[in-house]
């Protein structure tokens, strides 16, 4: 029969087999003598991983080759330091020959996006330099009173970094780097382009006047604008940012 029924009429289990439970005890001490086994060599193994060529090479990568959570790349460029009296910077390839005079009208620098007018200022009241007006920010200022851009000395060119409601045409001059070519567009049809050889953050309390300004035999394009960090008292920044370049080829328009 298939079922045992009890007093009660319900299902009641089988009689017990004694060889089965025998069995069944066997198998048990088998089973937790295995688990016993394989926890013993885990332990072994892993106090020595070397032994069994499982140790990690994580923790054997050279300090340089640890991941610092920075995106790859470069180093950042260092700005020129240097006395004011101390010559320009000049990039590390030969002059080219400077041209006949010829005022500036454009200038273009692709790296930053920059493709700005140039406009021809002069002293202000207090014998400084103008600067562009402010309602313009695309604006670019040349100081007359130098070298047009592509002639035997420093041109000196002038831009706002921001106004009082956006950004400037020179807000991200600190980006450039040496070896970047700025070109500017003249009234005689030709582009003098000039390759960047040093940027300088200077205090405006200690501008390096002789650099900016000094006689150049060869053809030198200077780019100021402001830098630093932004004093509310006085309403002005604390520094300059210089770019010094020379001109090194030139085209027809």
């Amino acid at each position: 029969m298939s079922e045992y029924y009890g007093y009660g009429g319900g299902p009641v289990p089988p009689p017990e087999d004694k060889g089965s439970t025998a069995l069944r005890t066997v198998l048990i001490v088998a089973a937790i003598a295995g688990v016993v086994t394989v926890v013993a060599g885990l332990l072994i193994v892993l106090k020595s991983p070397d032994e069994y060529g499982l140790a990690s090479n994580r923790d054997n990568l050279a300090l340089e080759a640890q991941p610092d959570g920075k995106a790859s790349g470069k180093p950042e460029q260092a700005l020129f330091q240097a006395a004011p009296d101390v010559p320009p910077p000049l990039p590390q390839i030969t002059p080219a020959p400077p041209m006949l005079p010829s005022t500036p009208i454009r200038i273009v620098i692709k790296r930053l996006g920059i493709n700005a007018p140039i406009k021809s200022i002069g002293l202000a009241k207090d014998g400084t330099i103008q600067v562009p007006p402010s309602n313009d920010p695309n604006l670019v200022g040349w100081y007359r009173n130098m070298s047009t851009p592509g002639e035997a000395g420093p041109a000196v060119l002038l831009g706002h970094k921001d106004t009082r409601t956006r950004s400037a045409v020179f807000s991200r001059l600190y980006e450039i780097k040496n070896g970047d070519a700025i070109e500017v567009k003249r009234q005689d049809r030709t582009t003098a382009v000039f390759t960047v050889g040093g940027v300088e953050q200077a205090s405006k309390k200690t501008f390096p006047t002789q650099r900016v300004y000094g006689a150049q035999d060869n053809a030198q394009l200077h780019l100021i604008t402001c830098g630093g960090t932004y004093d509310r008292t006085i309403g002005h920044y604390t520094d300059n940012i210089i770019v010094y370049a020379t001109m090194t080829s030139s085209y027809r328009s």
